[in-house]
């Protein structure tokens, strides 16, 4: 009879190849929506599908949990160690036990009739091999369902990401390659028309004046002018053992599953072998790659090659650090200023997608309000941004204190601070100046724009750079050093 230990219908089944159907049903249909589209974006959706087959098989897995199916398991698992004096004994009151609860109790009487008809004395074991395979086959459907209704909702986000990246690409410039990855990413989120005529708006808006997208773009590129040799990282390749799962390993045994591996076959299939009229069965099984054996996990030592990042002072790529975009969202900024604002922030986030930088926006006045541009749902957040309405006074001290702060983390050792507002506001004390240059010594990057001509200078001089933007009075920016 079949063995018990470690029994694992359901990644048995989930090996069986429907999920690998099902990935490519779903890449011819991508294929035939991506005939037109960029190589980045094609890029993208493979990547995609990669990541849902990996989880599909997880879930699918989960379905035999159920308590049904896992009450049958046990009474099977129960069964199939009695003898044949057990089995002829006992059989009754297994039926009764089946009877409304799976559907192998129909095929299990007329197999008992057959039996009372034309004895076998290896009954018991056939038995239990059809029950076994009623189990697998229930356990195959329920997949089967469940991998269907993952299927339909797979494709309806994928309908929905190229929808909103085709929005994105109408609403900004041809993005690159790299931005395009990270931009798939954020377009999980359901955008709504309001959303995407908001973004639109702001992007017209960006064209419109030209001055606020150059400053956007000598920002993006400050990072590069920094010469710090702890935060340039030189990529270096080199041959190492490393240990990774492997298959074929044998340091344990992790379920059954169906194979033509005698090596690792179980005893119990031997069994065929015993009685001529059943040695056809074996070899049929073999040949089939159906022979019940044991499946293995381990760990084997395999040579590759490792890319290893090194600090190096030479000219070479720079590591990034993320954005934090202060917005003044008092409501001196309201009008003109507030535009200018939120499209420079805007701008900014369409940089950090490019270079594989975060952007965190906090609106601030008498209180603070954060959003992440660049995180899974970012386009939602980008939306309810340009969404906001200023209101409110001015407080720039409980800002500068929760930038000082994250700048002290590992996760923005490197970030550019920006701060956008009509700087109409009293100068910070000695204590936050001192911050703020002791962040400067270790290459932090403090920068301000200020869009207002009223803007108090002795504040302004705590940053590395500013600018001034009033089109209403030069048409132009000016940046001071």
């Amino acid at each position: 009879m079949l063995g018990a230990d470690a029994l694992n219908l359901a990644m048995s089944v989930a090996d069986s190849g429907m999920v690998e159907t099902a990935v490519n049903d779903l890449i011819g249909r991508s294929q035939v929506l991506l005939s037109s589209e960029k190589p980045g974006m094609q890029a993208s959706v493979k990547n995609h599908l990669r990541k849902w087959k990996g989880s599909v098989k997880k879930r699918i897995s989960k379905v035999s949990e159920s308590e049904q199916i896992q009450a049958e398991l046990a009474l099977y698992q129960k069964v199939i160690h009695w003898d044949e004096v057990q089995f002829d004994k006992d059989i009754k009151s297994v039926m009764s036990e089946l009877k409304g609860k799976s559907a192998f109790c129909g095929p299990a009487k007329k197999l008992l009739e057959r039996q009372k008809q034309t004895p076998n004395p290896m009954f018991a074991h056939y038995f239990c091999d059809q029950w076994y395979q009623s189990i697998y086959n229930t356990i195959k459907q329920m997949q089967l369902d469940e991998l269907e209704q993952d299927k339909q909702r797979f494709l309806e986000d994928l309908y929905n990401r190229m929808e909103n990246m085709k929005n994105m690409r109408q609403i900004g410039e041809a993005g690159d390659e790299a931005q395009l990855g990270r931009l798939w990413d954020m377009a999980a989120a359901r955008l709504s028309r309001t959303d995407v005529s908001t973004m639109a708006k702001y992007a017209s808006f960006l064209r419109k004046h030209s001055g606020l997208k150059e400053i956007a773009s000598e920002l993006g590129r400050m990072a590069s002018q920094v010469d710090d040799p702890s935060l340039r990282k030189a990529p270096v390749a080199e041959l190492q053992y490393v240990e990774e799962q492997s298959n074929e390993a044998t340091d344990d045994i992790v379920g059954i599953h169906e194979s033509d591996d005698l090596s690792k076959m179980l005893p119990n299939e031997t069994m065929f072998l015993a009685y001529p009229e059943l040695e056809t069965i074996f070899y049929k099984h073999l040949v089939d790659k159906r022979l019940m054996s044991y499946r293995t996990e381990g760990k084997s030592r395999k040579l590759r090659r490792i890319n290893a990042q090194l600090p190096n002072s030479s000219e070479i790529e720079l590591e990034k650090g993320p954005f934090i975009v202060c917005v003044d969202a008092s409501g001196s900024m309201s009008g003109f200023p507030e535009q200018c604002a939120k499209a420079i922030a805007f701008a900014l986030m369409q940089i950090a997608l490019g270079e594989q930088r975060d952007c965190f926006v906090i609106m601030f006045s008498t209180e603070q309000i954060t959003y992440e541009l660049t995180k899974k749902d970012g386009l939602r957040e980008a939306s309810d941004f340009l969404s906001y309405t200023f209101h409110g006074g001015t407080d720039f001290e409980p800002v500068l204190q929760k930038c000082i702060d994250l700048m002290h983390t590992d996760k923005f050792l490197n970030a550019d601070m920006v701060v956008l507002s009509d700087f109409i506001a009293p100068r910070q004390s000695e204590d936050m100046v001192n911050k703020v240059e002791e962040l400067k010594a270790r290459h932090n990057r403090f920068h301000a724009v200020s869009l207002s001509k009223y803007g108090n200078p002795e504040l302004l001089d705590i940053f590395s750079h500013n600018w001034s933007y009033h089109p209403g009075l030069v048409g132009r920016f000016v940046k001071k050093f």
